[in-house]
């Protein structure tokens, strides 16, 4: 197990996420109700705080399908926020998830700074990565249960045929769930998920990425950004993060990269918790556009993969908007 827990921590090592602090939720007009819940887990006896974004019961009739997201190292359920409201007021239910042991009280009960990266390391190895993939498992089953129980809104989604999606340690979440292997560990198959995003994600810093991800066969987004850095010094480059691409299976795969774009701009947050680390000016100044360009495109990749919308099918040939540099690929 010991080594197992080695190989798994130097292979999680090139994209921890950022210390995320609270950012309050808005909703915007075209989306639904926002609830804040905490799901127990009884077999771990873990609780698992949730935010719940509803769509637009009035707009979209259902059923409606399902969207996971999961924060990065040091966040909360607050984490996605952006994301989650382009998706709800899309026609998604979006299941926003905390999870203890990496999520913001835990960096708390170690550190009061982000320049201590050691520590902040700590927080993001395999043991953390294996409850965080648990958690998605469960919530997963809480869901199913709610609707086969038909409790209140529960009864119009779809139980299975989900999203999923997360930013730097939770695009870790979201490639793990997907059939990432690692070294000393074969990874899991999930099959209730059909579709994932993954913001900031990075190749493998052990073994061979193509192996790692050769059993990602389902649709998945991979989207970074020309400064998206490394954030808790562990080599983590926007460089290796776009390597990404390159080593997926071929098969309903796409890539977006934004120029000058950094790692904040993918945890999908404003204010005070998108500048907890250094960042240019010019990252700064596009946020808004940015913002704006994924939360187009993510919510056409839903659109098009969970619902075989073919309107967003053909939007995301050439997706619009997109700036002279940035860069839009398929596969």
């Amino acid at each position: 197990m010991n080594t197992r827990r080695q190989c798994l921590a130097a292979l999680l090592g090139g994209a921890l996420p950022g210390l995320g602090l609270p950012a309050l939720a808005q909703t915007p007009p075209s989306s639904g109700p926002v609830l804040d819940e905490t799901w127990t887990d009884a077999e771990r006896q873990r609780d698992v705080p949730v935010r719940l974004r509803w769509p637009d019961a009035a707009r979209f009739a259902g059923p409606w399908p399902v969207v996971i997201f999961s924060h990065g190292l040091g966040g909360t359920r607050e984490g996605g926020t952006v994301w989650g409201e382009a998706w709800a007021a899309a026609g998604f239910v979006v299941v926003h998830l905390q999870h203890p042991g990496s999520d913001l009280a835990a960096v708390r009960s170690v550190t009061n700074t982000f320049t201590d990266q050691r520590t902040l390391r700590s927080l993001a190895g395999p043991q953390q990565l294996l409850a965080r993939l648990r958690d998605v498992g469960f919530a997963l089953d809480e869901i199913g249960r709610r609707h086969a129980a038909g409790q209140g809104q529960w009864g119009q989604v779809w139980p299975t045929q989900a999203g999923m999606a997360g930013h730097s340690f939770g695009a870790h979440t979201t490639m793990g769930m997907a059939g990432q292997r690692y070294p000393g560990f074969e990874g899991i198959t999930e099959p209730r998920l059909a579709a994932f995003i993954a913001f900031s994600p990075t190749a493998p810093v052990m073994g061979d990425a193509h192996r790692a991800f050769e059993r990602l066969d389902r649709p998945l987004l991979s989207i970074t950004g020309t400064r998206d850095d490394d954030v808790v010094g562990v080599g983590a480059t926007p460089e290796r993060r776009m390597a990404v691409f390159a080593a997926l299976p071929p098969g309903n795969k796409a890539h977006l990269v934004l120029q000058d774009a950094d790692h904040m701009t993918f945890a999908g947050q404003t204010g005070r918790a998108a500048e907890i680390v250094p960042r240019e000016a010019i990252t700064r100044d596009l946020q808004a556009a940015h913002h704006g360009r994924v939360a187009a495109i993510s919510a056409d990749w839903w659109r098009a993969t969970l619902q075989d919308d073919a309107a967003a099918w053909a939007r995301l040939a050439q997706p619009a908007g997109l700036a002279k540099d940035d860069v839009w690929q398929r596969k």
